[in-house]
This record gives C-alpha cells, structure tokens and sequence, in this order.
C-alpha cells in the first residue's frame, strides 16, 4: 500500500534490539574547561539510549514497536519503562534484573555551539542471550514488519537478527561507530544509518562516497546505506537491481559533487537530490549500480535551535516509518529530516519529537 494514503501502515509493528537509558541534560553556557567550575542554565532528566529513542519516535509517527533491551529493578529502571510505555512502546519484552543498576548518560549542552557531550555508565549486569527466551523472540517478532538494531548488546541483538531474517523480516541498523559484534549484525541488515564517520572508520576509504560504494559490495544483503552529516544533511546511496541506461561507469566522488552543486541556498525546508540510476565507480574498490541521494536539513533558526541530542536516533525513527509506509526514497529523506529537525528545538532526546499530527508533517502523513 502507499504511503501517501491517509491511515496508518498496514503493518505498523516495529522490533527494536539496543540501548535504553536514563539521560541526565545540563547546559550549560560554554563547555567547561579542565577543572572550571560552572553552573548549568537548564537540568532536565529524561528516557534516552539509541534504541528507547529512536521507538520513541515510531510510536509517536504512528507505528506500534516492541522493545527488547534490559533494565535493573531500580528507580531508574522503572522510570524508563514508564516514560516509554507512556509513548506507547511495548515494553513487555525487556528484561528486569533483580539488583543491579539501570543504565544512565550524563549529558552537557553547549549553549553556545549546541554541541553535545554524552557520559554513558551502562547497566549492571549486562544483557545477556539467557534474558531473552526463545519464546519472546518468537512472539516479539510475530507480525513485525521490520526490525531495528543498533549494535549495543550484540549477543542478543544478533538472535533476534538471525530469527527476522529466517522469518524474512528485513533488519534496519543504526551503525554509530565500531563496536564489538558490528560486522556479524551488518552482514543481517537490509538497511544501513551511519553516523558520519562510519562508512570511513569502517571500509577505511578516502572519502564518503567512496565508503560507500565499499560498504555496498562487502554486504551484499544491503538495499541502502545513509550517511548522517548534522546540519550538512545525509547522502544516501542506494542498490539497484537494474544496470539504467547507460553502461558507462561514474566516479562516484564527481557525481557527489555535481549534486551538491544543484542545492538551493535559498530553500529553507529539507529537500533531496538524486542522480540516476547508474553504475558508479570508486576507483581502488569497485563498483556497484545504483543512484545516489544528497538530502538537506532544515534550516533552523538560532532561536529555535535548542539541543542536537538524540537526532540520529529522530531521523532512525523516521526512516522506521518511512520504510514501513512505503515512502518514495526521496520522501523518505526529506521527512526524516524534518523528524530531526523538531527534536532540534527542545532539550533532550524525546521533549521535540512530534506526533504524526504535528503541522510540521501535515504534508507527509495526511490526516
């Protein structure tokens, strides 16, 4: 069915497998020198972790997601399950240790640069593949149509991973940075977001572009990988089954470029650009057919703009959704960076992420 129709998904269920946690937010004026002392100008506490995030999201776009993470039988622990059931994520399949602590980020604002510096504690004892019993993975999965990962408790994350792909669910992975079990979850996935330094870090390629290009013939299984790049937008690339109309190959650096050259300076809403399909050559690596997407963000005001916490895991959320209604791949960036660019305007993670009737996504979800 379309994405462009005016209901919800028809299959809305959504499996996330990741990090939950509790964020501490201070800003503060500037960030701290060594051993200043300083006051923060605003305190907030609130539900964090990638995954708890990025669900979130979905549940308030409309979708129906699942979480599987662990939490201890603290205050804490209880206070990310009531923030996210309250956003109407199923929490029915965590795990809850008896003792132990919850996990919790310590994060400091920059009011100035609106930079964040996140100190993450992790919770104790760690999940494990004995929390999750194989009957919770079988009825976690039941009905999902899609499943999200983001290479924190990789143990478990890779029995769900293999139990979606036996069940031909198609995986969503949200590669921030190298991590122990990353390369066994990437090799699952359909779908690939990277934080900006990735696709470098991981096929140590000269550029983006050409990271790219290497990420898409060393995982086969991938349909598409996307690059976050803050307020320089994203570049998507994306697998085509097809070989287009020419046979001549592009260097995919050059076709980077003559994309960016055709972004309007004036236009202050995301917009997206793509090439055709083609093949497109990374010289010393290889090459792949497909087209290539450049996304803008939205221009905030500095007024408005409050705190970037937490806007990959908006834009992951988006893309969940996107993917689950079927959104063209245009669409589908335009309004992940629309997703991002309201968590943007409120501290936090969660405080800015709109619901699917917010004005500012009236021309995606028709209501």
């Amino acid at each position: 069915m379309s994405g462009d129709c005016d209901f919800l998904p028809e299959n809305s269920v959504a499996v996330g497998c990741g990090a939950v946690s509790v964020d501490f937010l201070a800003t503060v004026a500037t960030y701290p020198k060594p051993d200043d002392k300083i006051r923060s100008t605003s305190f907030k506490v609130q539900g964090g972790g990638n995954t708890g995030n990025a669900l979130s999201c979905a549940a308030r776009l409309g979708l129906k997601p699942r979480l599987i993470s662990k939490v201890a039988d603290d205050t804490q622990g209880k206070a990310i399950l009531d923030e996210l059931e309250l956003d109407g994520v199923n929490t029915s399949f965590m795990a809850v240790s008896k003792g132990g602590t919850s996990p919790f980020t310590y994060i400091i604002v920059d009011g100035e640069t609106k930079s964040r510096t996140c100190i993450h504690t992790p919770g104790f004892p760690p999940m494990m593949p004995a929390d999750l019993p194989e009957s919770s993975v079988l009825s976690a999965l039941n009905g999902a149509r899609i499943v999200y990962v983001d290479g924190r408790l990789h143990e478990t994350a890779l029995v769900v991973a293999h139990e979606a792909v036996k069940k031909n669910i198609p995986i969503l992975m949200d590669a921030e940075r190298l991590r122990e079990g990353l390369d066994d979850l990437l090799q699952l996935s359909d779908y690939v977001v990277c934080a900006t330094q990735f696709p470098q870090a991981w096929t140590e390629a000269s550029t983006i572009p050409k990271a790219l290009v290497s990420m898409l013939l060393k995982l086969p299984k991938i349909k598409f990988v996307i690059v976050t790049l803050g307020k320089d937008g994203c570049i998507m690339l994306e697998r085509s089954v097809n070989e287009g109309s020419s046979t001549e190959e592009v260097d995919v650096d050059k076709l980077l470029e003559s994309l960016e050259m055709r972004k309007s300076g004036s236009v202050y809403i995301p917009t997206c650009i793509s090439s055709s399909v083609t093949k497109l050559q990374a010289e010393g690596i290889g090459t792949v057919c497909g087209r290539l997407y450049v996304g803008t963000t939205e221009n905030i005001p500095p007024s408005e703009l409050i705190d970037t916490t937490g806007a990959g895991d908006a834009f992951c959320g988006a893309v969940l959704y996107a993917i689950c209604a079927n959104f063209a791949r245009e669409k589908m960036l335009r309004f992940a960076a629309t997703v991002a660019a309201a968590k943007c305007r409120a501290l936090g993670a969660r405080s800015g992420l709109p619901y699917r009737t917010d004005p500012c996504l009236a021309s995606f979800i028709m209501q």
